[in-house]
């Protein structure tokens, strides 16, 4: 039986939630001689990383209109930290027995990323149909909405009795390991309790954990439930295990369930084996909570800024050896991080107009050191228009300014928390990615400008690009130790940090590795936004009514 070692579960590992699309035609071509078009809508979705399009499903056919309104809904699942392209091509069928789609009449299709559909405004997405040449093809109308049980967090607690000794000078140290079973028949780690020392008969401290990380929606999928006996070295020992499911669960509100913990290898052995104790569910309950989609859904926009190293550590951009310098064939590793995360981020900010620095150059006309400067020049407007637009502004910039340093990021820092203080009621949230090279030079102001940008609806990204020991980003990355200044610590993390040299694929599928920077910088973002609105007591606008 494997051991859980250290493993946690993983961040990226079960979706954000499920999403219900709901599709609608207006005015598409007419391609029938005595009535109008029989539309059907094919959805494609193409996998993270991947050029391939694979068919998802198919709406039913409605017979005579241009204007179909379809019943058949597409449930996909969400994950806001990755781009999730969605094909929507709509054909006339002529023949309903034949399932070919190149033999039926083609009348159009739109590309979209399912992180626009939720973004936009009441998670309603209108898009013009192209594809057929001069003629207009008529709109796709998309309407997301949030399956209800996604928002279901189930509050727990489990006990045992009698279980296998497996310390040779004391009991046993047990602790509970949950796995949410996978369609491919294989267990995913969903959750791990503490443990309780030197006792055959524990008592687990009540936990919390989402409905989707325990069974993915699938009331009647597999739980499977280990139980094992802590070692310091990691090789912890197996106890024995037991199944159940979350409609099994949910049944024993009511009542004490016991099960049995087995262990298979001890059942072959020895005849007269019984089981290796019991495991009894002491308490099970059921809440709702805001979710990520609640909060998007109501009107909170992502305001995303940038934040770019010019410090001459980086190299003169004019060399191949520079971090900054960009082939004609592979932008830098600067603009490859710029691109990964704000392709997807630009999906939630309605405007599109993303403010952008530079810090750690000296600037013209009089080589003043400046470390928030705008990299389009404009200091009354700092914003660019789009992703593309920054990297335009970016690569302008490199070209008229002169790599210094040192590199302190709490200017830019407190430039953002500025912004972000100047509207705390949740219908404004900033995310701010600085891309750097280097060693940190304003540890101590840094330290407190998060610590003073913890209690404001804002995050912080750090890429780490070039080959640097990072050693000071891990300390700002809150995820073992909080960040602290002066004996004040951060109110929430809102700090995540990667380094790029670790997505760099040896295959050279760029692309991919791209999608894994993005998947791994931005998959704690939702639950970041969420702890701001909590701690404030912050809930979500309600969406008008369609």
């Amino acid at each position: 039986m494997a051991s859980p070692g250290a493993l946690e579960p993983a961040a990226g590992s079960v979706p954000g939630t499920k999403v219900e699309l709901t599709v609608s035609c207006r005015n598409l071509l007419d391609m029938d001689t005595f009535s109008k078009s029989d539309p059907v809508v094919v959805l494609f979705v193409q996998g993270s990383g991947s050029s391939e399009w694979k068919e998802f499903g198919r709406t039913e056919v409605i017979d005579n209109t241009l204007n179909p309104d379809f019943v058949r809904k597409f449930v996909l699942d969400y994950y806001f930290e990755e781009k999730q392209n969605l094909r929507f091509d709509v054909y006339n069928v002529d023949s309903k027995s034949c399932s070919v789609l190149k033999q039926q009449d083609f009348l159009g299709q739109a590309f979209v990323a399912l992180g626009e559909v939720i973004g936009s405004q009441r998670g309603r997405l209108e898009r013009a149909l192209t594809g057929v040449p001069g003629k207009r093809c008529g709109t796709i109308l998309l309407l997301a909405e949030e399956l209800s049980n996604c928002r279901d967090i189930v509050t727990m607690q489990l006990c045992a009795n009698k279980l296998d000794k497996k310390d040779f000078f004391g009991k046993s140290d047990p602790f509970l390991v949950f796995y949410r079973s996978n369609e491919d028949g294989t267990f995913t780690i969903c959750h791990k309790t503490e443990v309780v020392k030197n006792t055959l008969n524990p008592v687990w401290q009540p936990f919390t954990i989402p409905v989707r990380a325990l069974c993915n929606g699938d009331y009647d999928r597999t739980v499977k439930i280990d139980v094992y006996d802590w070692d310091r070295d990691g090789s912890h020992d197996f106890i024995g295990e037991f199944a159940t499911s979350y409609r099994e669960l949910s049944r024993a509100q009511s009542q004490f369930t016991v099960y049995e913990v087995l262990n298979p290898r001890k059942k072959c052995k020895k005849k007269k084996y019984v089981n290796s104790g019991t495991v009894t569910l002491l308490s099970f309950s059921v809440e709702s909570e805001f979710t990520f989609v609640d909060y998007i859904r109501g009107g909170t926009q992502l305001n995303f800024t940038v934040a770019i190293d010019f410090t001459a550590s980086n190299g003169m951009p004019s060399q191949p050896t520079s971090l900054h310098y960009a082939s004609p064939y592979q932008l830098s590793a600067y603009a490859l991080a710029l691109k990964a995360v704000g392709e997807i981020i630009q999906d939630y900010d309605s405007d599109k107009l993303f403010p952008a620095y530079g810090f750690g150059a000296k600037l013209p006309p009089d080589g003043k050191i400046s470390h928030q400067f705008p990299l389009n020049n404009n200091v009354d407007n700092p914003s660019c228009a789009g992703i593309e637009g920054v990297l335009e502004s970016y690569l302008q910039s490199l070209r008229t300014v002169q790599l210094y340093g040192p590199t302190n990021f709490a200017p830019v820092i407190n430039q953002v928390a500025g912004a972000a203080a100047q509207v705390t009621d949740g219908s404004q949230y900033h995310v701010l990615l600085i891309i750097t090279d280097g060693v940190i030079s304003d540890m101590l102001q840094t330290k407190e400008a998060i610590v003073t940008a913890s209690a404001l609806p804002m995050s912080i990204i750090i890429v780490g690009v070039g080959p640097a020991e990072f050693e000071a980003m891990e300390e700002l990355d809150g995820d073992e130790v909080r960040v602290s200044s002066r004996g004040r610590y951060a109110e929430r993390d809102i700090v995540q940090f990667v380094p790029f040299r670790d997505y760099v694929d040896d295959s050279g599928n760029q692309v991919l590795s791209m999608a894994r920077l993005a998947k791994d910088v931005l998959a704690e973002i939702p639950e970041q936004l969420l702890s701001y609105m909590k701690t404030r007591d912050i809930k979500p606008r309600r969406a008008d009514p369609q």
